[in-house]
């Protein structure tokens, strides 16, 4: 079969000439329309760190398509930093551009007839969205991880070693008055210094590993620096990758099946990283007509434990793992006790253990990945919980340090930003269970994270002595007793709309539930005198994306119950 097989269909006869004289205006010649056309999809922008940086890898890969005797073609899609959106009504755009992103690398090449794409992306949306898009088309593709960022130094500081999530507990810090306005500013200043995602085992950084997991990007993609040597090769393997694929036959679909998925599930565990790693691993595998579901989660994670201190709950960050090795070794160590499926296929075209061979091990004395033996937590850290407040699931991210259970009088608020004004204030009282809703995927829409109150909540030192409940979402920064993702969401008229002041929730993490505690036939009169309300948005694309999206317990796809 050519390499050129989606191509040729607009390269190639006489009725194509039209076609080839556009393909002439931006550089082909004759001996190009013979060639694999090869897209590099890339979130470059410089509105973010995240994808600052990312300019450089596309021109790396394209010359590496060019030395292998492909066309390449260079077109970017859209971005957005969760960072810069965070707290704010902004935020609401940030998962749906997940949407956008998949809908976008469809669309280019799909229309452009490409034989296949690299896809560059430094955002934790730029991730999933690439791999949706790759199971979709099931072309041959590979995604690079645009890298991670170094950490900022302060020698004011407790933790020398600052990032983004810093500062978002400093404002907490400063509501309580253990900092002033000049160390505020100070923190700041220097959190953030270049470009790449964000440091610690936040969201990025999980689904990078997990994509890597997955077998859809190059061994070792997940735990380079953005500003490296390692990631400018990264990004040269990968142009010569797909054309290797595009020889032996290799798709997408042949990669993504359940073993995969199981893969990426016990790497993201192992490393302690983000509930977000759940709504998007859902999200992919619906692309790839994989059936997972959250009890894929909670089985699997009786049996891996967590071995990773990394931040956000731990002390280190990721570019102190990439000078050790990265994610390999702990892969490798994984594999050994068979909690990796080592037949997995890869983009290499070599299988899982094949790829894992020749790891070494860490070297000795380090602290961050434990052994086995010594693990941070003996069992998973993402807990699906289900109850009479999450019918359909909710998703706790407990690392054992918060306690196991918690049950406090409930402090409902409708919105993110109420929540964190009564946070830093002081209406937030020890022993409070907050509950933010209206926050879902068809309620906010776009289930905002709230980064924003548990990092003031850590800040004022809350950490211990609440908890907060929602039907959106965490950041993969937060940490503390959180439970996101609860489902059905209040928009819908889940019981968590049926929550009031005073009520009495309970948090259980060993018996896995999350309990209303109200008589049923007060749930019921509640239920009756609800009212679903009128959506905030009703035209535009968080319209359209609220009249779209599923479930949060089904990874919130917006092309599930699509009606031809």
């Amino acid at each position: 079969m050519p390499n050129n097989r989606r191509s040729r269909i607009i390269t190639q006869g006489f009725a194509r000439s039209p076609n080839r004289a556009m393909l002439r205006a931006v550089g082909f010649d004759d001996g190009d329309f013979d060639k694999p056309i090869v897209g590099v999809a890339n979130g470059h922008s410089t509105m973010n760190p995240c994808n600052a940086g990312i300019q450089p890898l596309v021109d790396r890969a394209m010359a590496a398509l060019k030395s292998a005797d492909a066309k390449p073609q260079v077109f970017g899609f859209p971005t957005v930093t969760d960072g810069i959106g965070m707290g704010t009504e902004a935020m609401k755009y940030s998962l749906v551009s997940r949407e956008v992103i998949a809908d976008s690398i469809e669309t280019v090449v799909g229309c452009a007839g490409m034989d296949g794409f690299v896809a560059i992306g430094g955002c934790d949306k730029n991730m999933p969205g690439s791999i949706i898009a790759m199971a979709r088309l099931n072309r041959p593709s590979v995604f690079v991880y645009g890298g991670t960022i170094l950490p900022g130094c302060i020698t004011s500081a407790p933790d020398k070693k600052l990032d983004i999530v810093s500062v978002f507990e400093a404002i907490g810090a400063h509501a309580n008055h253990k900092i002033s306005d000049a160390e505020l500013q100070a923190v700041e200043q220097c959190a953030v210094p270049g470009p790449g995602s964000c440091g610690g085992m936040y969201t990025a950084n999980t689904m990078a590993s997990a994509i890597e997991a997955l077998g859809v990007s190059l061994p070792n993609s997940s735990a380079q620096d953005a500003i490296s040597p390692a990631k400018m090769d990264d990004c040269r393997r990968a142009g010569a990758c797909v054309i290797d694929m595009l020889k032996k036959g290799i798709r997408p679909l042949d990669i993504l099946t359940k073993k995969a998925f199981e893969n990426a599930i016990t790497v993201v565990i192992a490393l302690s990283g983000s509930t977000n790693a759940v709504l998007h691993l859902l999200a992919i595998a619906h692309a790839a007509k994989v059936k997972l579901s959250l009890d894929d989660f909670t089985r699997i994670g009786k049996h891996v434990p967590v071995l990773a201190d990394l931040k956000p709950s731990g002390k280190h960050l990721m570019s102190e793992l990439v000078a050790i090795g990265g994610i390999r070794p702990l892969m490798k160590t994984l594999l050994d006790a068979g909690l990796l499926h080592a037949g997995a296929l890869t983009v290499t075209g070599e299988t899982m253990a094949e790829t894992l061979r020749n790891v070494k091990p860490y070297p000795a004395g380090q602290t961050i990945i434990r052994p086995l033996d010594q693990p941070v937590k003996k069992n998973s850290h993402l807990v699906i919980l289900r109850g009479n407040l999450a019918l359909e699931g909710a998703v706790a991210k407990i690392s054992g340090k918060e306690g196991l259970q918690f049950s406090g009088k409930a402090i409902v608020f409708e919105s993110e930003e109420k929540a964190l004004k009564a946070i830093l204030n002081g209406t937030v009282k020890k022993g409070h269970v907050i509950v933010i809703r209206s926050e879902g995927p068809k309620g906010g829409p776009g289930m905002r994270e709230m980064l924003s109150p548990t990092s003031a909540i850590m800040g004022k030192g809350l950490g211990k002595e609440v908890a907060l409940i929602t039907d959106g979402r965490f950041s993969g920064g937060s940490h503390g007793f959180v439970v996101g993702h609860v489902t059905p969401e209040a928009y819908v008229g889940g019981v968590i709309a049926l929550v009031e002041n005073g009520d009495l929730i309970t948090i259980d993490a060993e018996k896995r539930e999350l309990t209303l505690e109200v008589p049923s036939a007060e749930l019921k009169k509640r239920k009756k005198a609800w009212k679903k309300p009128a959506p905030r948005y009703t035209r535009g694309v968080l319209a359209k994306y609220a009249a779209h999206v599923t479930s949060a317990s089904l990874g919130a796809v917006t092309d599930a119950d699509l009606k031809l």
